[in-house]
């Protein structure tokens, strides 16, 4: 048989071979031209002479994004855009560890609804921000991080604090970018944004290279050389150099969009035809129930629906609840819808369960703690989250992927005018009241010395005022505070989130008290996590943020110390001591109080000279002794 090739005429191969080669070459050198800006060149100059920068094309993004702070740790990779910040009106909070100003970042975010803005210098100050990058990610909440770098010439070079900084961010963060070119800061910026609030919220990561946020001149005069080699190789050298500086800032001043993208909010709504048949059964799953309970957990307090609207559905539901997260404090102080004790057995009783931006993690015994017997109707943006452990020790009825608050409101429009056995609710206060007698009673008992941490904890709940926000940060203390201390209102309570972080409480108090400077910011924290906190009172007073902080020193790592001296029989690195914290505050220019076994009679008393103070524009340190107790009873530790 003739084979294809000797079939073919010999001299068809060559032509055919050269045509491809050279084929091949010019796709190459478009591709390289292409890489090398040379193409975008042409039509767009480079403005040598223009002494803008980078960083003012970011604070123009933030502006116009509705950006009213940002918080940082100064550093010189970033220093252009906390300058042109200042001068768009942007207030710059300097605070003294990185970690702070992430954490204020992400209480604006959970307190506005908005993106909550950091910016820290590279290396050491991006791997400082770490842990307060993943409390977010886990909590949910919408925080930009903007991080310096070493210039992209300079980068696996050896330069200065430069790291894999995408590698680190990139678990920890629902969009990670490194801009290029100055150009690209604005819309890079722009998606960074709308990503962080998008879907189910969370933290995002702009990388910001150094050559993209200084000027011209001085990137020029850093990256070419004054007198380039005169070899072959100098001047090719010398080629590269000049055009990644003219790629660099081609096109950087040319007017470009700056406002929000458009986000995408998953919603249950009636336009949706697969998601309204559900939310239809959801409704006549509950108008079955004797028993319904809801539990609220902090996407209930997302946007698009505001709190009030969201508090007044509920109220039309007339369904008992229990409150977690941020969704503390939608009812106020005393609703007798809100049921604030003994949730295990209450959901253990109930026939229907809303888990209404709640999670079967952990906090609700992997899903253990609902009874096989009940209706478990469960409504989440995340579908990974909604229907975690579902496989394993519960089952939902039905499972709605979508915006909860929005969920809720259609729930109570559907459902208006039904009403439910008033006994349930009853019974649910009744078992409310009698742990309550059960912590007075707690309250009132002795101890062997210092203050009784319950009966401190309940005279703070009596003085708190109605315009609070409470900042918790700790464990045993903190944990006793969340049984007895009530905020008063929506999003006026701030804790870690489901990732129990330590350290939160400074970040928190800043960003509470910038946000709400009419409301007084009250800060719980246990004495080890104090240690955490304690030079960010150099913070607030440099920039005149006045807030309480209650400290229940009990001089140890108690919470670990009930565990650990029982079960193993030593009590090693649990110890702290009764530190003066007080006095440390007042050498940072705070004010210090001091709450002692022997001021016994005076607790409110003081309680109300540190509001006094703070009134006055002072922050405050109340350094409260107290002893180590074990109340326990299953719920409570102390």
């Amino acid at each position: 048989m003739e084979t294809f090739a000797a079939a073919a005429p010999a001299g068809n191969f060559f032509p055919s071979l050269l045509f491809l080669a050279c084929g091949t070459l010019v796709a190459a050198l478009l591709g390289a031209a292409h890489r090398l800006g040379l193409f975008y060149q042409l039509m767009h100059k480079v403005d040598k002479t223009s002494i803008q920068h980078g960083g003012e094309n970011v604070a123009a993004v933030l502006r116009a994004h509705g950006v009213r702070f940002l918080f940082t740790l100064v550093g010189g990779h970033i220093s252009p855009l906390l300058v042109a910040c200042e001068k768009l009106g942007i207030r710059v909070v300097d605070t003294r560890h990185e970690v702070t100003a992430v954490f204020a970042a992400d209480a604006v975010a959970r307190l506005t609804g908005m993106v909550g803005v950091a910016a820290v210098t590279a290396g050491p100050g991006l791997t400082n921000t770490v842990t307060a990058m993943k409390n977010a990610q886990i909590a949910q909440s919408p925080v930009l991080l903007l991080g310096g770098a070493a210039s992209m010439l300079l980068q696996n070079r050896g330069a200065l604090q430069a790291i894999d900084q995408m590698s680190l961010f990139r678990p920890l963060c629902k969009f990670c970018a490194s801009v290029r070119r100055v150009r690209d800061i604005v819309p890079t910026l722009r998606a960074a944004m709308a990503a962080a609030q998008s879907g189910t919220p969370g933290p995002v990561f702009v990388e910001l290279p150094i050559d993209v946020l200084y000027p011209y001149f001085m990137v020029q005069k850093e990256v070419v050389p004054a007198n380039p080699p005169k070899d072959l190789m100098g001047r090719l050298v010398s080629w590269y150099l000049e055009n990644y500086l003219a790629n660099l800032f081609a096109g950087a001043w040319e007017p470009q969009p700056e406002g929000p993208l458009p986000l995408d909010i998953p919603q249950a709504s009636s336009q949706q035809p697969h998601l309204s048949s559900q939310v239809q059964r959801c409704m006549e799953i509950l108008s079955r129930a004797k028993r319904p309970l809801i539990v609220l957990g902090s996407q209930a307090l997302l946007p698009p629906t505001p709190a009030d609207k969201l508090r007044a559905a509920v109220e039309t539901l007339g369904i008992p609840c229990f409150l977690g997260g941020m969704a503390r404090g939608l009812l106020g102080r005393n609703h007798p819808l809100h049921i604030q004790q003994n949730r295990s057995a209450a959901l253990k009783k109930a026939d229907v369960v809303l888990l209404a931006g709640a999670v079967c993690d952990f906090r609700l015994s992997y899903g253990r703690v609902l009874s096989r017997s009940s209706k478990i109707i469960i409504v989440n943006r995340n579908r990974k989250e909604m229907l975690l452990n579902s496989d394993m020790f519960w089952k939902p009825q039905e499972a709605v992927q979508g915006d909860v608050g929005s969920f809720v409101v259609r729930l109570a429009e559907g459902l208006k005018g039904q009403t439910w056995a008033s006994d349930w609710a009853e019974e649910l206060r009744q078992a409310d009241q009698q742990k309550e007698q059960a912590f007075r009673e707690k309250g009132l008992m002795p101890v062997a010395q210092h203050l009784n941490p319950v009966w401190v904890l309940q005279l703070v709940e009596e003085t708190l005022p109605d315009n609070s926000i409470l900042v918790v940060d700790g464990g045993d203390f903190v944990g006793t505070a969340a049984h007895l201390v009530r905020p008063r209102g929506p999003l006026s309570w701030l804790d870690p989130g489901a990732f129990g972080t330590l350290g939160v409480g400074a970040g928190f108090a800043l960003g509470a008290k910038l946000c709400r400077p009419d409301a007084e910011v009250w800060c719980l924290f246990g004495d080890g996590a104090f240690g955490y906190s304690l030079i960010e009172f150099d913070t607030f007073v440099r920039h005149k943020i006045p807030v309480i902080a209650l400290i229940g020193n009990d001089a140890g790592w108690t919470q670990i110390s009930r565990e650990q001296v029982p079960s193993l029989g030593s009590n090693v690195a649990c110890g702290l001591a009764y530190t003066d914290y007080h006095r440390a505050a007042m050498g940072l220019g705070a004010q210090g109080l001091l709450l002692s076994g022997e001021k016994e009679d005076q607790v409110v008393e003081v309680l109300r000279d540190a509001q006094q103070q703070c009134r006055g524009g002072h922050p405050v340190v109340v350094n409260i002794l107290i002893g180590r107790t074990d109340f326990r009873d299953g719920s409570i530790a102390v």
